[in-house]
C-alpha cells in the first residue's frame, strides 16, 4: 500500500483558499488582538483542516527576531515566581507572544549558558530574575548589544544598567515587618537574610536597620544572619540563636520558607508564638495563611508584578526602544509596591 505523501501548506496557501490578504492570515497566526472573531475562527478552521505547521524558526530568521520571549527565573518552584511566570504567560499571549521559561537554579554559570541560548533562539526580549550569587552582569551585554531588550525584576542589578528595571519595595518592606515587631515592644529582633550579594536582601536588610535604628536599638551580629533561605540554613540558624541567652523575643525572615521553619523549630522548643516569640515572613506564601498560627508576613502581590513587566515590555517593544547603544537614564525603575499582612504570629 502507497504511503501518502504529506503536503506542507504556506500561509499565500491559506490566503488563496480563504480569499484573503497574506498579512490577515499572518495576524491570525501570531495572535494579533486586532482581528475579527469571524476571520479568526474561518482561518483556525482551515489551518486544522489542512493541517498547517508554522515554521517559527524560519520566519525567525527572516525577521532576525521571533514572537518569543525568554525568561530566566532561580526557580520556578517559588511562590512568587510561580505566580509571576503565570502572569506573564497569560499577558504575553493576548499580545501575540510565547514565553519560553527557563531556571538558572542559582547557578551563574547556567544562568550564563542560558542568555547565550536565548540570544541564538532569536527571541523577541528577555526577562530576568537573577541568582543569588549575580554580581557581573556582562554575560548580558549580548542582548542589549544586539537591540534584544532586557527587563530585570525581583533580583535585580545594583549598579547601573541599560535595562528596564521593576523591583519590589523591599526596604520598605523589611522596615515595616521590623517596625510592627518593635511597636509590639519587641527589642531583640533577630534577621534571618538572604546573601548580601543579592539585591533584595541588601534592602530588606536596610529596611531592618533603619528601623531599629529609629529605635535607638543596635544591630546586634550575633542576631542577623546572611545564608542562602531554605528550611535547613533557617533550623540550623534557629538552633545557633537559641543556643545562648538571652533569647531573641523576635525573628524576621526574609522569606516565608525561614519563617515557617522557624515557627516549626519554636514549636518544638515548647516556645509559645506569639506569646514568647514573634514571627515575620516575607512574600505571603500560601502556607502562611493556614498553619497555626497564621503567619505575619510581607504582600509582594506577583500578579501586579507580572502585568507591570508585561505592560513596559509591550512598550519598549512597540517603541523600538531596544537600542544597544541608548543610555541607562533611557530606561524606567519602577518599584512596585509592599503591604504588610498582619496575623496571629505577632
Amino acid at each position: 500500500m502507497k504511503k501518502k505523501q504529506s503536503i506542507q501548506h504556506s500561509i499565500h496557501d491559506l490566503a488563496r483558499r480563504l480569499h484573503l490578504s497574506p498579512a490577515t492570515i499572518s495576524r491570525v497566526l501570531n495572535n494579533h488582538p486586532h482581528v475579527h472573531k469571524e476571520t479568526r475562527n474561518k482561518v483556525m478552521a482551515m489551518v486544522e483542516k489542512v493541517g498547517y505547521r508554522r515554521n517559527a524558526m524560519a520566519s525567525g530568521l527572516r525577521s532576525n527576531k521571533t514572537n518569543t520571549v525568554g525568561l530566566i527565573v532561580p526557580r520556578i518552584s517559588m511562590f512568587f515566581h510561580a505566580e509571576v511566570i503565570t502572569t506573564i504567560q497569560n499577558e504575553l499571549h493576548a499580545y501575540g507572544y510565547q514565553l519560553i521559561i527557563c531556571q538558572s537554579n542559582d547557578s551563574v554559570e547556567v544562568e550564563k549558558e542560558l542568555t547565550r541560548t536565548l540570544h541564538a533562539s532569536r527571541v523577541a526580549a528577555v526577562i530576568v530574575s537573577c541568582t543569588l550569587f549575580t554580581t557581573d552582569f556582562s554575560h548580558f551585554d549580548v542582548l542589549t548589544e544586539n537591540n534584544i531588550p532586557v527587563i530585570f525584576y525581583d533580583r535585580v542589578p545594583a549598579k547601573p544598567y541599560p535595562a528596564c528595571i521593576i523591583k519590589g519595595d523591599d526596604f520598605r518592606g523589611g522596615y515595616l515587618a521590623t517596625s510592627y515587631l518593635l511597636e509590639q515592644s519587641c527589642r531583640r529582633i533577630a534577621h534571618i537574610s538572604g546573601p548580601l550579594t543579592c539585591s533584595v536582601y541588601v534592602d530588606r536588610f536596610a529596611g531592618y536597620r533603619q528601623a531599629m535604628q529609629e529605635y535607638g536599638l543596635s544591630v546586634a551580629d550575633k542576631r542577623v544572619f546572611f545564608h542562602e533561605l531554605t528550611a535547613e540554613n533557617a533550623r540550623k540558624t534557629m538552633k545557633e540563636l537559641f543556643s545562648r541567652k538571652p533569647y531573641p523575643d523576635a525573628v524576621f525572615a526574609a522569606n516565608d520558607v525561614s519563617a515557617l521553619e522557624a515557627l516549626h523549630f519554636a514549636k518544638e522548643m515548647g516556645l509559645r508564638v506569639p506569646g514568647e516569640l514573634k514571627i515575620v515572613g516575607y512574600s505571603n506564601d500560601p502556607r502562611s495563611a493556614i498553619v497555626t498560627p497564621s503567619m505575619t508576613t510581607i504582600e509582594q502581590f506577583p500578579t501586579n508584578t507580572g502585568k507591570v513587566i508585561v505592560t513596559e515590555l509591550v512598550k519598549i517593544l512597540k517603541g523600538d526602544h531596544s537600542k544597544g547603544s541608548a543610555a541607562v537614564a533611557d530606561y524606567p525603575t519602577i518599584v512596585t509596591a509592599v503591604e504588610l499582612i498582619k496575623r496571629k504570629s505577632v
